[in-house]
């Protein structure tokens, strides 16, 4: 469980892995893996973009998380992530399409070699949490995908489920301890 942060450093994560596996061979530099939309991807070559966020209800809770001092908190919320991943080539236009097919093949074989995000792969608040954080291929449709290139071509694109992400909540409940019970005992008669 973490912090509202925990959207931004799984996030941070991903990028973390991508530039590990990416970068001097098939990226020049570590900026050039980064969050971004497509369209606004600045100078990098392959850019991370959260396009949706839904309530994973497989891991939805009621119970109460004890506090500590006599507070409950209220259970987190977990969340799926879904991220669209697209490869940009600065190279001229002879090599530009081959560049980014390189680049997409490695993603994809370091995302499905890692599936799992965990240890020393999470960063932030999840750093340390003994979370375990799955990345899933997700199959979009290509009218959906082109909605993310309104005023420009459209550019190949992978898309990827996480999660589930837990996020706390910060409500609280007082609760104090039982001191005295009373009984009282009727005859039925």
């Amino acid at each position: 469980m973490a912090e509202y942060t925990v959207i931004a450093d799984v996030g941070m994560s991903i990028v973390g892995l991508l530039r590990e596996a990416l970068v001097p061979d098939l990226i020049a530099h570590p900026d050039g893996v980064g969050l971004a939309h497509p369209a606004d991807r600045g100078d990098l070559n392959l850019s991370l973009f959260l396009y949706g966020v839904k309530e994973n209800t497989d891991y939805r809770s009621s119970d109460y998380i004890d506090g500590g001092g006599g507070e409950l908190r209220f259970p987190p919320i977990a969340l799926d992530l879904f991220y669209l991943v697209t490869a940009h080539s600065a190279s001229d236009i002879l090599s530009r399409g081959i560049d980014e097919h390189r680049i997409l093949g490695k993603t994809i074989q370091t995302l499905y070699d890692n599936a799992a995000l965990k240890g020393g792969q999470l960063v932030g608040s999840l750093a340390g949490s003994g979370q375990t954080i799955k990345i899933a291929k997700q199959d979009v449709p290509l009218e959906t995908v082109i909605n993310f290139f309104p005023d420009s071509p459209y550019k190949l694109s992978l898309s990827y489920a996480v999660g589930p992400v837990f996020v706390d909540s910060t409500r609280t409940r007082s609760v104090s301890r039982v001191t005295e019970r009373r009984i009282k005992l009727q005859d039925k008669g």
